[in-house]
């Protein structure tokens, strides 16, 4: 039994392990706390070198057309830091696709698919402990195709000015072109050397061109008479309109509170009272002005958000810049919205979605920009699912659509400039205030391919031969 000295003695010491016990308890939870809700941001941390050299210590999956060219791959490093460095295949041709992987971040697919390019995801972990007994990339194979990519960005640079071009098959959403210029070579952000890197960066962030801008998906436009796709199947779909309807086409029109607006380009269109089919191949400004006023902006606005205008959930899988048509106009704003101008907006995707719904009988399938992801023996992991996004119209509405866009050799119409030999091509070209525009699909009786092309600050026809070559390269 201990005496009254020792219980004396015994409380101070169980002061101070209760003392310990608190501080263990605390240091515990702290520690918890940085493992279990703090290491995603420590590993993005930049100052974290361990993530980076985990990054590159180990070859990431390839990334390929879906011919299967390889247009990024691994290169061995010797003696550096890092095992392993990025190289890619014809750089500025890919950029807007591939992105780059470097030692500061990921763009693009590198950075949209970069668990299963790492090997970090699940999936690819387990498939590749089992069957290999180390981690592994798995290779990715886009759904570009080589001779329409080329095309696209051949014929984007041949025309000297910023732009971008968008290819899709309207059956399925795959993604056959995807061109944005002026473009960036990747390879510059592969070097190993910071203060290189860092050079490289600031270099073209500071380009007026804009190089690392994806055009293509992250920069909207006004639509101009591309929109009059929008406003057609409004004016159809309400039952007001059928294609034999003869609507006005005056050369200015009047609105509320004596305001006189003339409409550039309007011409009279058929001694001012042309059919519907004629005055959309024509491009009358007032006459679809005037539908715009006549149907009013809400039913132009859930046709355009049919079409996935307003819609921020769109990836493909890299993340696209919302198309918008805006809210709360008066009647001159809505009849100018009508004609693709005001606020309206629109990436060179939606552009091509607008004719990929049209083509595909008014279904419009989700893009997508991955075709399938494979192990390095060729396991496959993952296999694209093409789904519908959007019911944009009936199929007969999209066949009278269909029917005004068609163009012909020597027919005249809309997309003449992008008419092919023997191929009947449905179409709509135009300038969006400042800019030339395109969008179209064929053949026109079973479409293969739909494009749209965005050329900045150009004659309004400078997009139709760049819409040619696309089509003519996706159909060969």
């Amino acid at each position: 039994m201990a005496g009254p000295r020792a219980k004396r003695i015994n409380i101070p010491l169980r002061r101070v392990a209760r003392m310990c016990a608190a501080l263990l308890f605390v240091l515990l939870a702290d520690v918890t706390l940085i493992q279990g809700f703090g290491a995603r941001g420590l590993n993005a941390d930049p100052r974290n070198q361990r993530s980076v050299i985990a990054r590159f210590d180990h070859p990431r999956g390839d990334i390929l057309t879906y011919e299967g060219a390889i247009i990024a791959t691994n290169r061995k490093t010797d003696g550096e830091s890092y095992a392993y460095r990025r190289v890619y295949t014809d750089g500025e041709l890919y950029a807007p696709v591939t992105g780059e992987a470097s030692l500061n971040r990921t763009t693009g697919i590198e950075q949209a698919a970069d668990g299963v390019l790492s090997g970090d995801d699940p999936r690819i972990q387990v498939r590749s402990l089992v069957r290999h007994g180390s981690a592994q990339g798995a290779a990715v194979r886009l759904t570009i195709s080589e001779r329409a990519q080329w095309a696209a960005y051949e014929g984007l640079r041949a025309a000297g000015r910023p732009g971008a071009a968008v290819a899709i098959n309207p059956a399925t959403g795959a993604i056959l072109a995807l061109a944005s210029y002026p473009s960036y070579d990747p390879n510059a952000y592969t070097t190993t050397d910071p203060a290189e890197l860092a050079e490289t960066d600031r270099r073209l962030r500071g380009d007026p061109g804009r190089p690392l801008l994806n055009r293509a998906v992250n920069q909207s436009y006004p639509p101009g008479s591309a929109f009059r796709l929008v406003t057609a199947a409004a004016a159809l779909s309400s039952g007001e309109y059928t294609p034999s309807s003869r609507v006005d086409a005056p050369g200015r029109l009047r609105f509320p509170g004596g305001t006189v607006a003339g409409l550039p380009g309007s011409g009279l269109c058929g001694q001012a009272h042309p059919t519907l089919p004629d005055a959309f191949r024509a491009s009358c400004d007032a006459a679809f002005a005037g539908i715009g006023l006549q149907l009013g902006q809400d039913i132009l606005r859930d046709q355009a958000e049919a079409f996935g205008f307003n819609a921020g959930d769109l990836t493909i899988p890299l993340r696209v810049t919302a198309s918008t048509y805006p809210l709360n106009m008066d009647r001159a704003q809505t009849a100018l919205s009508a004609i693709g101008r005001y606020h309206d907006r629109a990436t060179p995707l939606m552009i091509a979605m607008l004719s990929a719904a049209v083509a595909n009988h008014g279904v419009l399938m989700r893009p997508y920009l991955v075709e399938d992801v494979r192990l390095p023996d060729g396991s496959l992991i993952d296999r694209a699912n093409p789904t519908p996004y959007r019911v944009t119209m009936p199929a007969t509405l999209a066949r009278q659509l269909t029917s005004m866009m068609l163009t012909a050799p020597g027919a005249g119409g809309s997309g003449t400039a992008a008419s092919i030999l023997g191929v009947a091509v449905a179409a709509k070209t135009g300038a969006g205030e400042e800019h030339a525009l395109f969008t179209g699909f064929a053949p026109a009786d079973r479409p293969e391919v739909a494009v749209g092309v965005v050329v900045e600050h150009a004659a309004p026809s400078a997009a139709g031969p760049i819409a040619r070559a696309v089509l003519e390269a996706a159909l060969s």
